[in-house]
């Protein structure tokens, strides 16, 4: 189509037409420009990342860190204090009482304190019996081995009835993004904190924390365009609760969320908040 378009321009037109042209790839370009994603090697099978936003937040530093695991060299645990009539913990003292190498929330709670807005099901433990409309849950410590050891279930486009009964550990959470990799969050105002539990196309676990507030909506597009290789991605928690905690080989880090729209409108929350269910990781004894 373009070379028959430019057989019919001819002299100074077409040389303007064609100037044009050529910086079309560069204006492009330069809108869509991401930065790479430099990972560092905490243990075999195990990445941490600091990524800057390609869309800057008001406030913070607009900041990602993301934690890449690789399903067969660690244990996937899920820790509930309902399970075992406990205080609720922050992420760090979780990861201490049960020696695990990485925290993260596992999913929103009900006013009790306690019990997962979704379905919550760790062995024969159920924290939550609700299935609500919330459209992903989170899948691990398989019974079969024709499943993978980790993974996010979408429920418009996988049989949940048949996946239900092929892990122990499920925790049920809002749809970020789907199977065919679509923003399935609609932009609104609001916006906060949050950690988000996702899965690359190779089948590893992102644990994803952004202080720095955005839209939901906002902070899929970003995912989507970093060099993540993201499949989809599962809404954790947000505001002041969202925690991310690692503890392995020498490296500590701990981030925690402040802003939360109409809750908590600073970002001067200085520690973790105690939570009462998280996602842990432990590396297995064979690695």
């Amino acid at each position: 189509m373009m070379v028959k378009f430019m057989e019919n321009i001819t002299g100074k037109r077409k040389k303007i037409v064609y100037s044009c042209l050529l910086l079309i790839p560069v204006i492009l370009t330069g809108l869509s420009k991401v930065p790479s994603i430099q990972w560092k090697k905490v243990d075999t099978g195990l990445y941490i990342a600091s990524v800057d936003s390609p869309l800057k937040s008001s406030l913070g530093d607009s900041k990602i860190t993301i934690l890449k695991i690789n399903p067969k060299y660690y244990h996937f645990k899920l820790i509930s204090a309902k399970e075992t009539n406990e205080a609720n913990k922050t992420a760090k003292e979780w990861a201490a009482s049960r020696n695990l190498i990485a925290v993260i929330n596992a999913g929103m709670f009900q006013e009790d304190y306690k019990t997962n807005v979704g379905f919550m099901k760790n062995y024969d433990f159920i924290n939550s019996r609700k299935m609500n409309k919330h459209n992903t849950v989170t899948a691990f410590n398989r019974k079969t081995l024709d499943v993978p050891e980790f993974q996010i279930i979408d429920l418009k486009c996988q049989d949940w009835n048949i996946l239900k009964t092929k892990y122990h550990s499920f925790v049920q959470g809002i749809r970020m993004i789907d199977c065919r990799q679509r923003n399935r969050w609609s932009q609104q105002d609001k916006k906060w904190s949050m950690v988000v539990i996702g899965m690359d196309k190779r089948g590893n676990a992102l644990f994803i924390f952004t202080r720095s507030p955005y839209s939901a909506h906002d902070f899929i597009n970003i995912l989507l365009q970093l060099s993540l290789s993201i499949y989809n991605a599962m809404y954790l928690e947000g505001g002041p609760e969202a925690s991310f905690y690692l503890n392995h080989k020498g490296i500590e880090i701990q981030k925690f969320g402040s802003y939360e729209t109409g809750f908590n409108l600073n970002d001067d929350n200085k520690g973790y908040w105690p939570i009462p269910n998280v996602i842990g990781i432990k590396k297995k004894q064979q690695f």
